[in-house]
């Protein structure tokens, strides 16, 4: 496919927001998962290391730790789902924190590829206590993702940060994110989700917390939410309606691993129910 320009994008998003209509992303661990949603009318796709033990049948969460090289991942999963999406943005989900890459050279590799954008991910933001301390102590820091969003807005590709706090928010705002992705955690549900974290009201308070901090760095950074307790359209509908700033969802196990655990599930229990 080709790479889709990231000031068209925004002009496309910003147009949306004015007419009240939600932005909606998806992860893609498959070419399958990707085709679909793009069937659906997906307005943003998002490949990262974690959609592969996804939809392998493993938690989101295997993508944080050392089953593979996040980075090299992704790269192997463009070839199966870039040529299979026509019209959508496709981002990649980079690990800023690699001290093996150069970073600007591996952002040009995957613009090359076809990817419109980059997100982080795996990001530190998801680990907390001693050993989020011990991480940033010994230089595995968020401030590298925050750098690495800033050398890919420098080259012009849509950038669409995972934030976990208001001074997260504020930083990657302060080096032009477009879009900054509120993550209230893992989502939960289904097989293999989570099973404890925040409540719709709290990922709302939290969700207008950081993206007013945000905004007051620069007023047309838009706002998508992620995870935790926002898992159905349900879920994501609510926060909306309540949040003041959030313009959108983002959702990777929402997406394409609990619509495939429902679905084939319930086709075996047809099958078997047959007569």
């Amino acid at each position: 496919m080709a790479q889709l320009d990231r000031s068209n994008l925004m002009a496309h998003f910003r147009e949306m927001v004015a007419k009240g209509q939600p932005i909606i992303g998806g992860g893609a661990g498959t070419g399958i998962s990707a085709k679909c949603e793009e069937a659906g009318g997906i307005d943003l796709i998002v490949i990262y290391n974690s959609g592969r033990y996804r939809m392998a049948g493993r938690a989101s969460s295997a993508g944080l730790l050392a089953y593979g090289n996040a980075n090299q991942i992704v790269q192997e999963m463009a070839l199966e789902v870039l040529p299979v999406v026509k019209h959508t943005p496709v981002l990649a989900g980079v690990n800023g924190t690699d001290p093996f890459v150069i970073m600007p050279k591996l952002l040009r590799e995957l613009k090359d590829l076809g990817f419109s954008g980059v997100q982080n991910f795996p990001t530190v933001g998801l680990i907390d206590g001693t050993f989020r301390i011990s991480l940033e102590e010994t230089g595995i820091t968020y401030a590298d993702e925050v750098e690495m969003i800033r050398l890919a807005h420098e080259m012009d590709m849509l950038t669409t940060p995972y934030v976990f706090s208001a001074e997260e928010a504020v930083a990657m705002t302060e080096v032009g994110a477009d879009i900054i992705v509120a993550h209230m955690g893992v989502t939960v549900g289904g097989t293999i989700g989570a099973t404890s974290g925040k409540s719709l009201d709290e990922s709302v308070q939290l969700i207008d917390e950081w993206a007013a901090a945000a905004r007051a760095v620069r007023e047309d950074v838009l706002v998508l939410c992620h995870g935790g307790p926002i898992a159905t359209p349900e879920d994501a509908a609510y926060v909306m309606r309540k949040s003041q700033h959030c313009n959108g969802f983002y959702g990777a196990s929402s997406m394409e691993r609990l619509p495939t655990e429902i679905a084939l599930t319930d086709q075996i229990r047809q099958f078997k129910a047959i007569s």
